[in-house]
């Protein structure tokens, strides 16, 4: 059967990966998103660079070479919801790396089943309480095609079938309303007694 392939590495870390505008800016995605390490975001990073360098080289190449091979990136990119069926090669190269991020299973998830966190999403994900049609997924990085988006489903025997709801608002519970109306109307009451004060002195 011949020597076992060596296993190679498919992410690239950052040259600086010190740099304290990188560290925020990478712990911000890992906080939106739910990632787990760095290696995840690193994983999409590189992905992303992939996708970027065939864009490049098919633009390289002449015009009649480069429509045929042109369809064949656009057509794999806009089933997994990256870009359009009518876009260009400039739509692939101002691909984002939350984009690549936000077709994640885990994401999707959040989104579509109302969990309150990508966390919490995950922990549903890796414990197999979320199918794709008739198959249970339990890797949250599991790039979500355009077809199956509106398959996703909880199985029939999970709790959270009972404790996820669709939320009454954007901003979220009436509690949390509250709280934002008594913050933005605070600042009005605090402004009429000194008012009040200069206008005795004005007077006297």
């Amino acid at each position: 059967m011949g020597d076992p392939k060596l296993s190679r590495r498919v992410w690239k870390k950052p040259k600086r990966p010190l740099n304290y505008d990188l560290m925020m800016d990478e712990l911000k995605i890992l906080g939106t998103f739910g990632l787990k390490t760095k290696r995840e975001l690193w994983k999409a990073r590189t992905n992303l660079s992939k996708l970027r360098h065939q864009a490049r080289s098919l633009l390289a190449l002449r015009q009649e070479i480069r429509k045929e091979k042109e369809p064949v990136l656009i057509n794999s990119l806009s089933k997994i919801g990256l870009v359009d069926k009518n876009s260009t090669l400039d739509a692939v190269l101002n691909l984002q790396v939350t984009d690549l991020l936000s077709r994640r299973l885990q994401t999707i998830v959040q989104r579509k089943l109302y969990f309150k966190t990508p966390y919490h999403a995950r922990q549903a994900i890796v414990h197999g309480h979320v199918m794709i049609g008739d198959r249970i997924v339990t890797i949250p990085s599991y790039v979500v095609k355009i077809d199956e988006e509106p398959k996703i489903h909880l199985i029939p025997e999970s709790s959270f079938n009972q404790t996820l709801s669709k939320p009454e608002s954007d901003l979220g519970s009436p509690e949390t309303e509250n709280l934002v109306t008594e913050t933005v109307e605070q600042p009005k009451n605090e402004e009429t007694p000194v008012k009040q004060e200069i206008q005795k002195e004005s007077t006297e």
